[in-house]
């Protein structure tokens, strides 16, 4: 069972590729908050982006490394890149901080859309992601007629 923690015990290849794409995705969010400051008063814009984005390329990825993909994969890039980078680029634990930052600011309708467009923007962000990722990578039949 590769890839699998096996009565107790790791796979230490999968755990320094999680924990190596966790740098990677770290940095990139830390990017991000940098790329998009927001005012001790104003919307986390940059969490929200990094969630949303990243829920884009979460679906995206899952498509591309999933079975009958036409593209050839290592046992090691879905722990890299699915757990680590992309589990160390979204931040849902920030997410929940920051609600709690609005609520104690004195705007708990903020915090609640804030949460409420996160989730819906996530979800909605995988779904369209894996709808035009298989669109985009699932071979078409040719229809019957044609040559």
């Amino acid at each position: 069972m590769e890839g699998r923690i096996v009565r107790g015990r790791a796979d230490a290849a999968v755990l320094a590729g999680i924990a190596l794409g966790g740098v990677v995705g770290a940095i990139a969010r830390h990017a991000v908050s940098l790329a998009l400051p927001s005012a001790p008063t104003g919307w986390p814009w940059a969490t929200l982006a990094a969630n949303v984005t990243g829920c884009v390329l979460i679906g995206a990825f899952m498509v591309l490394v999933s079975a009958g993909s036409p593209l050839p994969t290592h046992r090691l890039l879905r722990p890299f890149v699915g757990v680590g980078v992309l589990g160390g680029y979204t931040t849902f634990s920030t997410y929940t901080v920051d609600a709690v930052w609005l609520v104690d600011d004195g705007r708990p309708l903020a915090a609640l859309a804030y949460l409420i467009a996160t989730v819906v923007g996530a979800l909605a962000a995988v779904l369209l992601a894996v709808v035009a990722t298989r669109a985009l990578v699932t071979p078409t039949a040719p229809r019957r007629g044609s040559r």
